[in-house]
C-alpha cells in the first residue's frame, strides 16, 4: 500500500500548505488592522517638524492667506474713505459752536476752519465803546432815524425798536403819561458801566415793551417807536424817575420851555455819539444849566 501512503502524505502536505497559507494571510490582515488602530502620533504633534506635505493642484500654497490679506487691505481703504467723507460732511453741516469740539473729536481727519472757534464778529461800532462794550447804540434798529435837537434830552424822528442802553432795571413803563406828547414814558436805572446808578428816560411816541422791575440788557427791546408826529426824546432822568434831570435845581431847573441846549442834554448826546448815533444839529450852540455831580464829564 506504499502508493496510497505516498498519496496520503502528498495530500496531507498539500492541505498543510494551504492551511499555512491561509494562516499567513490572516496574520497579515491582523497586523494591518493593528497598525491602523495604533498609529503613532504625527511628528508635528510631538514638536518635531514634519515632512513637506504635498499640496493639491487645485489649491496652491498660500492662496487662502493672500486672499484674506487682500480683503483686509480693501476693507481698510474703504473704512478710511468713509471716515474722511463723514468728517467732511460733518464739517459742512456743523454749527459754529461745534467746530472746535468736532475738530478735536475727528482727530485731524479733516481741516476745520478757524472761524468755528467762535471768533467774535463786530456787528456795530457801538460794541467797541469807551466802556469796553458796556453800552450799545439804543437806536440801532430805528428806520429813518433823524437827530432833531438837544433840549432836556435829545429828540429823534423815525420808527422801529428801541433798545436799552446797557444792563439795567426798569423803574417805570407807561403809555399814558400825558405830561409828554404821545404819552410814552419809560425809565430804567443802569447797573453797569461808567454810568452805573444813573437813570435814563425814553418818552413821547413810544409803546413800552417792558414792565417795572424787569432786568434788561443792550439786547432787550424796551419799546417800539412809531411815527406819531412828535418822535421820541431820550436823556438823563431824575433819580425818582418823575421827569428829566435838567428840571432839578442842581442842573439849572430848566423845563420844557428852555433855554436849550441844556448841559445835561448835551452830555447824553455825547454818550450817544460815542455809540454811533448821529449828533444833534444844535450841539455846537452855547449850553445852559449845569451838569450835576456824578455824571461823567466826557464819554470819549
Amino acid at each position: 500500500m506504499p502508493g496510497r501512503a505516498v498519496a496520503a502524505d502528498a495530500a496531507g502536505l498539500a492541505a498543510g500548505w494551504q492551511l499555512s497559507a491561509a494562516q499567513g494571510q490572516n496574520e497579515r490582515a491582523i497586523v494591518s488592522t493593528a497598525r491602523v488602530r495604533h498609529s503613532k502620533p504625527s511628528p508635528a504633534r510631538r514638536g518635531v517638524p514634519g515632512g513637506r506635505r504635498r499640496q493639491s493642484p487645485a489649491r496652491p500654497a498660500g492662496r487662502g492667506t493672500f486672499a484674506l490679506a487682500a480683503a483686509m487691505a480693501v476693507a481698510s481703504v474703504v473704512a478710511v474713505v468713509c471716515t474722511w467723507a463723514g468728517a467732511v460732511q460733518l464739517r459742512a453741516q456743523a454749527p459754529a459752536w461745534a467746530g472746535a469740539w468736532l475738530a478735536k473729536a475727528a482727530g485731524g481727519v479733516a481741516a476745520w476752519p478757524e472761524s468755528w472757534g467762535g471768533r467774535p464778529q463786530i456787528v456795530s461800532k457801538a460794541v467797541a465803546d469807551r466802556a469796553g462794550g458796556s453800552y450799545r447804540d439804543p437806536l440801532r434798529g430805528v428806520k429813518g432815524l433823524v437827530a432833531e435837537r438837544i433840549d432836556d434830552g435829545v429828540d429823534f424822528a423815525g420808527a422801529g425798536p428801541v433798545y436799552a442802553l446797557g444792563a439795567a432795571v426798569v423803574t417805570g413803563a407807561a403809555g399814558d403819561n400825558f405830561g409828554w406828547p404821545g404819552g410814552g414814558w419809560i425809565t430804567y436805572r443802569l447797573t453797569s458801566g461808567p454810568g452805573a446808578g444813573l437813570m435814563v428816560y425814553v418818552a413821547e411816541d413810544i409803546i413800552p415793551a417792558v414792565v417795572t422791575g424787569q432786568r434788561v440788557s443792550p439786547a432787550t427791546v424796551i419799546g417800539t417807536m412809531y411815527d406819531g408826529g412828535d418822535g421820541i426824546e431820550t436823556g438823563w432822568a431824575q433819580p425818582s424817575g418823575l421827569s428829566a434831570e435838567s428840571e432839578l435845581s442842581p442842573a439849572g431847573g430848566i423845563g420844557g420851555l428852555g433855554p436849550f441846549p441844556t448841559r445835561v442834554g448835551l452830555n447824553f448826546d455825547e454818550l450817544l455819539q460815542s455809540l454811533g448815533v448821529p449828533a444833534a444839529p444844535n450841539r455846537a450852540q452855547t449850553p445852559h444849566g449845569l451838569l450835576p455831580a456824578g455824571y461823567p464829564a466826557s464819554w470819549r
